[in-house]
């Protein structure tokens, strides 16, 4: 397999190259030059496998010629042997229709962990074969972070800086990054947005010079592996519900884009999915988009759910590349103008084909207070205010005969205060997490400029 940057100028690469470089050198972000196909019989013949097994069959295209699948099976097991359940991404059903699938039970709680666990194996993998190191650099609005960390944490061939807009992720999630003691981990509190934090993260990437005296690798969802995991577990929930025999929907809390755009990449490979329903916060740029077919800047708000406070959604540039149809030139323009204006439209006809596929809603805090408080007396579940963005907005969507999957992000005591608030219940960590608000931190806070922090980071390396 071979991939290709969505901008066209960058030399195509091989699975491990890709998974090094992260950000493609003409800024662009990395796809598969084709999509592996899995037919109706394909699909139906992973009813039975469990995840593991599942995941490898997925993804073993996209890393063939690179790893022997016999190592990439073991990388897998090994990624998902501690998860918190047996089935590692459990499903249940809220109404007759309507299911949610639990993606938090890895080891810090998030979705994160799908892809960052199997990461960080991966970059173990390739460093020690080909005997080099590299420096992570990314950026989080809350999950990433200490999904990344937990995976890097006390590997020799990797030194991680994880940057955090300070004041702007939950205790928890703050703690998860901070309480973290390993010498390869590095955090940074900046003083600004996730949006701020994301642009130095590119930024870094786009200075060749510092890029290439320091080996920098991404963990961000710019990083294709990020999307390659994510794409499972679409195929897990559709086999568990009966696909390829009933159609399916899936409702995905998001803002930067990565999640649902791993469900899109299941449905270039045969997944049968008639729609894909975005779930935002006050922060709504992709469901204004959704519904205008004009994608406009606006300032970034903070809200109950942190992780969607943004603006800018770096990997809606991989589903642009499809609607462009590899004109690269012409997406690269487009994203320039949005840079420059903050207002951009992509053409009407590619807004109305993406209408098709993608319906939009949104929820500010006050409505996501209220649905929590809905759901758990509905249905006894109890949601983070990120996954009952996407349950909520799954369950006002369009009628549609199709079963809906919503993916549950985020365990709810990620974010006990706004859970009890709107339930009355607080939200336990589990006992491996309990004494974490007590721990020790160590982070450094530093200022929204880019100078500082590359100052920071060449003298820590130092």
């Amino acid at each position: 397999m071979k991939y290709a940057s969505t901008r066209g100028k960058a030399p195509v690469l091989s699975f491990e190259d890709v998974l090094l470089t992260g950000l493609a050198r003409d800024g662009g972000l990395y796809l598969p030059e084709s999509w592996p196909q899995f037919s109706a019989d394909d699909i139906r013949a992973m009813r039975g496998l469990s995840y593991c097994d599942l995941a490898i069959r997925v993804m073993y295209p996209f890393v063939e010629g690179s790893i022997p699948q016999d190592d990439f099976a073991d990388i897998v097991r090994d990624a998902y042997k501690d998860f918190g359940h047996p089935t590692v991404a459990p499903l249940k059903q809220l109404d007759k229709d309507q299911w949610v699938m639990e993606l938090f039970h890895g080891p810090t709680l998030a979705f994160k962990d799908f892809a960052l666990q199997l990461l960080g194996r991966l970059f173990d993998y390739v460093l020690n074969k080909r005997g080099e190191k590299v420096t992570i650099v990314g950026a989080t609005s809350g999950d990433t972070g200490s999904a990344a960390i937990e995976a890097c944490r006390d590997r020799d061939c990797i030194e991680i800086f994880i940057m955090h807009p300070k004041g702007r992720v939950s205790d928890v999630q703050r703690h998860q990054m901070t309480t973290i003691m390993s010498k390869n981990v590095h955090n940074i509190a900046v003083e600004g947005t996730f949006d701020d934090c994301q642009d130095m993260v590119k930024a870094m990437f786009n200075d060749m010079d510092f890029r290439d005296e320091y080996n920098l690798s991404a963990v961000n969802s710019i990083n294709w592996a990020r999307i390659m995991a994510q794409i499972t577990y679409y195929f897990w929930a559709a086999v568990q519900v009966g696909s390829p025999d009933r159609e399916m929907r899936f409702s995905v809390p998001t803002g930067n884009f990565g999640n649902v755009f791993a469900g899109f990449c299941a449905k270039q490979m045969g997944l049968p999915v008639e729609k894909f329903i975005i779930g935002s916060n006050r922060n709504d740029i992709l469901t204004r988009y959704i519904e205008t077919g004009v994608m406009k800047m606006e300032t970034v708000e903070p809200s109950l759910s942190p992780s969607m406070d943004i603006q800018i959604s770096s990997n809606f540039e991989r589903l642009l590349a499809h609607y462009f149809d590899g004109d690269g030139a012409a997406l690269a323009q487009c994203l320039s103008d949005f840079r420059e204006n903050g207002v951009v439209d992509f053409g009407a006809d590619r807004w109305k084909e993406m209408a098709k596929l993608f319906e939009a809603g949104r929820l500010d805090d006050e409505e996501t207070q209220q649905a929590i408080k809905d759901f758990f007396q509905s249905t006894g579940e109890l949601f983070d205010p990120h996954s009952v963005i996407g349950c909520a907005v799954a369950r006002d969507a369009k009628p549609s005969d199709a079963v809906t999957v919503s993916l549950a992000t985020a365990h709810p005591s990620k974010f006990p205060d706004a859970v009890k608030q709107a339930s009355g219940v607080h939200p336990d960590l589990p006992d491996r997490l309990s004494d974490l608000l007590e721990r020790e931190e160590r982070f450094c806070v530093l200022k929204n400029d880019l100078t500082e922090i590359k100052t920071y980071i060449k003298e820590t390396l130092t």
